[in-house]
C-alpha cells in the first residue's frame, strides 16, 4: 500500500506531499497506520530519503476526543474510526483539515470554534433546567466533540468570522434549554451567526462522528 501525506513543517511554510510504502495489518485504522510509521527511528519515504516523524494528534483513539480529525481520501473523518479495509484502491491520501490553519503536518488550529463561543458569551453557566426541555435531544447535542468535521464539509463555512457552523448551532440549542434571560440573548446570536448563513445542505449531519441530530437542534432553534 502507498500512503500519500500532505506535510507542512510549520504555519506559513509551503506544504508538500510525501509518500511512503506500507504493509497494512488486518483491521487496522488510519491512526494505527500513522502510529506504525512514527514508530520507526529511520522513517524513509518511497525514494529512500529520511523523513521526519509525522505530526498528528489524538487523545483517546476511541472516537471520543475528536483530536484525530483529518481528510482521508478526500473525505473528512476521524483517523481512529477509519479502517483501511473500508478504503478503495492501493493508495491512501491523508491531509489536514483545510478550513483551519495548519500548525504542523496533520495538526491544525481549531481554536476559532471556542473563540466564537466566547465572542457571544455562549456558555451554559449555572444549570437551571427548563421544565419543557427535551432531554433526549439535549443529550445528543451535548455529544459534540468540536472536532471540526462538520465545518470542513459545510459549503457555508469559510473562515469562521461571521458564520459559525453546526457546532455553534448545537451549543445554542443546549443553552436555550436553560431557563432565564440568556435564552433571548443566545437566540439573537444563533440568528446572526448561523440561521442567516445556513443553506440547509446538512452535510454536517452526514459527517458527524457522534451522529448528532443537528437538524432537530436547528428546527427547535428556528421556532424560538
Amino acid at each position: 500500500m502507498r500512503v500519500k501525506i500532505k506535510r507542512q513543517k510549520m504555519p506559513g511554510l509551503k506544504p508538500y506531499w510525501q509518500e511512503f510504502e506500507y504493509d497494512p495489518k488486518p483491521d487496522q485504522t488510519i491512526a494505527g497506520l500513522l502510529d506504525d510509521l512514527n514508530y520507526k527511528d529511520d522513517l524513509k519515504d518511497i525514494n529512500g530519503d529520511s523523513a521526519p516523524r509525522i505530526s498528528w494528534e489524538c487523545s483517546c483513539l476511541q472516537g471520543m476526543c475528536g483530536g484525530c480529525a483529518m481528510v482521508i481520501n478526500n473525505k473528512p473523518a476521524l483517523a481512529c474510526e477509519t479502517f483501511l479495509r473500508d478504503l478503495k484502491g492501493d493508495t491512501v491520501t491523508i491531509e489536514p483539515l483545510r478550513k483551519f490553519m495548519t500548525i504542523s503536518d496533520l495538526v491544525v488550529d481549531r481554536g476559532i470554534i471556542q473563540e466564537n463561543l466566547k465572542k457571544v458569551n455562549a456558555y451554559i453557566g449555572k444549570y437551571k433546567a427548563d421544565e419543557n426541555a427535551d432531554h433526549n435531544q439535549m443529550y445528543s447535542a451535548a455529544k459534540c466533540l468540536k472536532c471540526g468535521l462538520c465545518l470542513e464539509v459545510c459549503p457555508n463555512y469559510k473562515d469562521g468570522k461571521s458564520f459559525y457552523g453546526a457546532a455553534f448551532a448545537n451549543d445554542c440549542y443546549l443553552i436555550s434549554q436553560r431557563s432565564g434571560i440568556r435564552k433571548e440573548e443566545i437566540t439573537v446570536s444563533y440568528r446572526d451567526h448561523f440561521a442567516k448563513g445556513c443553506s440547509k445542505a446538512l452535510s454536517c449531519v452526514d459527517v458527524c462522528p457522534m451522529k448528532i441530530p443537528t437538524l432537530a437542534s436547528i428546527a427547535k432553534m428556528n421556532r424560538s
